[in-house]
Protein backbone atom coordinates (compact mmCIF):
# COMPACT_ATOMS: atom_id res chain seq x y z
CA UNK A 1 0.00 0.00 0.00
CA UNK A 2 1.54 3.45 -0.71
CA UNK A 3 1.89 6.24 1.80
CA UNK A 4 -1.10 8.30 -0.37
CA UNK A 5 -3.79 5.52 0.33
CA UNK A 6 -2.44 5.65 4.13
CA UNK A 7 -2.90 9.54 4.08
CA UNK A 8 -6.49 8.95 2.65
CA UNK A 9 -7.56 6.18 4.87
CA UNK A 10 -6.16 8.59 7.88
CA UNK A 11 -7.40 11.91 6.43
CA UNK A 12 -11.39 9.49 6.08
CA UNK A 13 -11.81 9.14 9.84
CA UNK A 14 -9.47 12.03 11.28
CA UNK A 15 -11.93 13.28 13.74
CA UNK A 16 -10.93 10.06 15.82
CA UNK A 17 -7.19 10.89 16.76
CA UNK A 18 -7.99 14.50 16.93
CA UNK A 19 -11.25 13.68 19.19
CA UNK A 20 -8.74 11.24 21.57
CA UNK A 21 -5.85 13.79 21.69
CA UNK A 22 -8.62 16.49 22.61
CA UNK A 23 -9.84 14.46 25.09
CA UNK A 24 -6.37 12.79 26.77
CA UNK A 25 -5.14 16.80 27.07
CA UNK A 26 -8.51 18.01 28.78
CA UNK A 27 -8.11 14.96 30.89
CA UNK A 28 -4.62 15.46 31.80
CA UNK A 29 -5.28 19.57 32.63
CA UNK A 30 -8.07 18.46 34.61
CA UNK A 31 -6.72 15.93 36.99
CA UNK A 32 -2.62 16.99 36.82
CA UNK A 33 -2.16 18.58 40.09
CA UNK A 34 0.81 21.16 41.02
CA UNK A 35 2.45 20.10 43.88
CA UNK A 36 3.13 23.29 46.09
CA UNK A 37 6.56 25.01 46.26
CA UNK A 38 8.79 23.86 48.82
CA UNK A 39 11.74 26.50 49.74
CA UNK A 40 15.13 25.64 51.27
CA UNK A 41 17.45 27.05 53.66
CA UNK A 42 21.59 26.89 54.55
CA UNK A 43 23.24 27.67 57.66
CA UNK A 44 26.60 27.56 58.68
CA UNK A 45 27.69 27.63 62.22
CA UNK A 46 31.59 28.23 63.57
CA UNK A 47 31.70 25.33 66.54
CA UNK A 48 34.93 24.61 69.30
CA UNK A 49 36.34 25.37 72.34
CA UNK A 50 37.65 28.68 73.48
CA UNK A 51 41.47 27.37 74.22
CA UNK A 52 43.54 28.62 77.66
CA UNK A 53 45.53 31.89 77.70
CA UNK A 54 48.78 31.64 76.42
CA UNK A 55 51.06 31.37 78.98
CA UNK A 56 54.63 31.29 79.20
CA UNK A 57 54.91 27.21 78.65
CA UNK A 58 54.51 25.50 75.07
CA UNK A 59 50.92 23.50 75.96
CA UNK A 60 49.08 21.71 73.41
CA UNK A 61 45.60 23.23 74.41
CA UNK A 62 45.15 24.71 71.05
CA UNK A 63 45.60 21.45 69.33
CA UNK A 64 43.20 20.12 71.70
CA UNK A 65 40.63 22.90 70.70
CA UNK A 66 40.78 21.91 67.46
CA UNK A 67 40.22 18.52 67.81
CA UNK A 68 37.20 19.12 69.94
CA UNK A 69 35.99 21.74 67.73
CA UNK A 70 35.90 18.03 65.31
CA UNK A 71 34.05 16.73 68.20
CA UNK A 72 31.48 19.14 68.94
CA UNK A 73 30.37 19.32 65.24
CA UNK A 74 30.13 15.41 64.93
CA UNK A 75 27.95 15.24 67.89
CA UNK A 76 25.68 18.13 66.23
CA UNK A 77 24.66 16.45 63.10
CA UNK A 78 22.65 14.39 65.19
CA UNK A 79 21.61 16.42 67.92
CA UNK A 80 19.85 19.07 66.04
CA UNK A 81 17.78 16.02 64.13
CA UNK A 82 16.57 15.00 67.71
CA UNK A 83 13.11 16.19 69.46
CA UNK A 84 14.69 17.76 72.25
CA UNK A 85 16.34 20.45 69.72
CA UNK A 86 12.96 20.65 67.97
CA UNK A 87 11.53 21.90 71.13
CA UNK A 88 14.23 24.11 71.75
CA UNK A 89 13.46 25.90 68.74
CA UNK A 90 9.60 25.61 68.74
CA UNK A 91 10.46 27.91 72.16
CA UNK A 92 11.98 30.12 70.16
CA UNK A 93 9.53 30.07 67.99
CA UNK A 94 7.00 31.35 70.22
CA UNK A 95 8.86 33.45 71.91
CA UNK A 96 9.30 35.11 68.41
CA UNK A 97 5.06 35.18 68.06
CA UNK A 98 5.54 33.17 65.63
CA UNK A 99 2.40 30.19 65.39
CA UNK A 100 4.95 27.93 63.18
CA UNK A 101 5.97 24.43 64.82
CA UNK A 102 8.46 22.21 63.28
CA UNK A 103 8.38 18.29 63.78
CA UNK A 104 11.87 16.78 64.95
CA UNK A 105 14.44 15.79 61.96
CA UNK A 106 13.06 18.48 59.49
CA UNK A 107 16.69 19.75 59.66
CA UNK A 108 19.47 17.73 58.13
CA UNK A 109 22.98 18.35 59.16
CA UNK A 110 26.75 18.08 57.76
CA UNK A 111 30.33 18.51 58.95
CA UNK A 112 32.53 20.27 56.68
CA UNK A 113 35.86 20.34 58.59
CA UNK A 114 34.49 21.99 61.81
CA UNK A 115 31.69 23.89 60.02
CA UNK A 116 28.48 22.69 60.69
CA UNK A 117 25.79 23.27 57.85
CA UNK A 118 22.47 22.86 58.37
CA UNK A 119 19.50 22.59 55.28
CA UNK A 120 16.10 22.84 56.49
CA UNK A 121 12.98 22.86 53.48
CA UNK A 122 9.34 24.25 54.47
CA UNK A 123 6.41 24.99 52.27
CA UNK A 124 6.20 29.20 53.44
CA UNK A 125 9.40 31.02 52.65
CA UNK A 126 8.18 33.76 55.56
CA UNK A 127 7.89 30.94 58.09
CA UNK A 128 11.08 29.48 57.04
CA UNK A 129 12.98 32.56 58.04
CA UNK A 130 11.15 32.77 61.30
CA UNK A 131 12.41 28.82 61.51
CA UNK A 132 16.05 30.07 60.46
CA UNK A 133 16.36 32.56 63.63
CA UNK A 134 14.98 30.47 65.98
CA UNK A 135 17.66 28.26 65.07
CA UNK A 136 20.03 30.08 65.23
CA UNK A 137 19.02 31.72 68.78
CA UNK A 138 18.96 27.86 69.95
CA UNK A 139 22.72 27.09 68.61
CA UNK A 140 24.18 30.31 69.58
CA UNK A 141 22.57 30.31 72.79
CA UNK A 142 22.35 26.79 74.50
CA UNK A 143 25.80 25.71 73.95
CA UNK A 144 26.27 25.21 77.31
CA UNK A 145 23.24 22.79 77.06
CA UNK A 146 24.33 20.73 74.25
CA UNK A 147 27.91 20.52 75.54
CA UNK A 148 27.93 20.91 79.73
CA UNK A 149 31.37 18.80 79.99
CA UNK A 150 33.16 21.76 78.18
CA UNK A 151 31.59 24.23 80.57
CA UNK A 152 29.67 27.10 80.01
CA UNK A 153 32.82 29.23 79.19
CA UNK A 154 33.99 27.33 77.11
CA UNK A 155 31.81 26.03 74.60
CA UNK A 156 30.57 28.37 71.90
CA UNK A 157 28.64 28.24 68.27
CA UNK A 158 28.63 31.16 66.26
CA UNK A 159 26.52 31.19 62.78
CA UNK A 160 28.94 31.93 60.17
CA UNK A 161 26.25 33.16 57.21
CA UNK A 162 23.06 32.12 56.17
CA UNK A 163 21.69 31.59 52.74
CA UNK A 164 18.04 31.44 51.79
CA UNK A 165 15.05 31.18 50.90
CA UNK A 166 15.35 29.73 47.49
CA UNK A 167 12.83 27.72 46.31
CA UNK A 168 13.83 23.82 45.81
CA UNK A 169 10.61 22.30 44.13
CA UNK A 170 10.94 21.70 40.61
CA UNK A 171 8.75 19.77 38.37
CA UNK A 172 10.67 16.28 37.59
CA UNK A 173 11.74 14.85 34.36
CA UNK A 174 8.53 12.71 34.38
CA UNK A 175 6.17 15.86 35.26
CA UNK A 176 8.06 17.42 31.99
CA UNK A 177 7.26 14.69 29.71
CA UNK A 178 3.62 13.01 30.73
CA UNK A 179 1.70 15.77 29.00
CA UNK A 180 3.43 14.77 26.00
CA UNK A 181 3.71 11.42 26.33
CA UNK A 182 0.23 10.84 26.91
CA UNK A 183 -0.32 13.09 23.75
CA UNK A 184 1.46 10.88 21.91
CA UNK A 185 -0.02 7.22 22.88
CA UNK A 186 -3.32 9.01 22.26
CA UNK A 187 -2.66 10.06 18.56
CA UNK A 188 -1.10 6.68 17.92
CA UNK A 189 -3.89 5.09 19.46
CA UNK A 190 -6.40 7.01 16.92
CA UNK A 191 -4.13 6.08 14.03
CA UNK A 192 -4.11 2.85 14.85
CA UNK A 193 -8.15 2.77 15.53
CA UNK A 194 -8.56 4.38 11.87
CA UNK A 195 -6.36 1.23 10.41
CA UNK A 196 -8.69 -1.02 12.42
CA UNK A 197 -12.22 0.48 11.29
CA UNK A 198 -10.80 0.88 7.57
CA UNK A 199 -9.64 -3.03 7.92
CA UNK A 200 -13.17 -4.31 9.31
CA UNK A 201 -14.77 -1.67 6.59
CA UNK A 202 -15.75 -4.96 3.79
CA UNK A 203 -17.23 -1.48 1.27
CA UNK A 204 -15.65 -0.93 -1.51
CA UNK A 205 -13.84 2.58 -1.98
CA UNK A 206 -12.10 2.95 -5.50
CA UNK A 207 -11.77 1.58 -8.30
CA UNK A 208 -7.88 0.40 -7.37
CA UNK A 209 -10.02 -2.52 -4.76
CA UNK A 210 -12.13 -3.59 -7.70
CA UNK A 211 -9.28 -4.30 -9.89
CA UNK A 212 -7.56 -6.19 -7.15
CA UNK A 213 -10.84 -8.63 -7.07
CA UNK A 214 -10.31 -9.14 -10.77
CA UNK A 215 -13.27 -7.25 -11.89
CA UNK A 216 -13.03 -5.30 -14.48
CA UNK A 217 -13.91 -1.25 -14.44
CA UNK A 218 -15.61 -0.22 -17.52
CA UNK A 219 -15.73 3.24 -16.52
CA UNK A 220 -15.79 5.93 -13.27
CA UNK A 221 -17.92 9.09 -12.36
CA UNK A 222 -15.79 12.00 -10.93
CA UNK A 223 -16.80 13.51 -7.66
CA UNK A 224 -17.58 16.53 -9.27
Amino acid sequence: MELKQYAQIIWKRVWIPVLLVVIVAIATFLTTTTPPPTYGMTMRFNVGVKPQAVSNEYIYDGYYAWIASEYMTDNLTGLVSSQNFANDVNRYLAEMNSSTQIPAGIISAENQHRILRLNVNWGNAAELNDIARAIARAMEENSAKYFPQSGEAEAFITMIDMLGPFETSSASLWQRLDLPIRLILALSAGVALTFLLDYLDDSVRGKAELEAMGIPVLAEVPRK
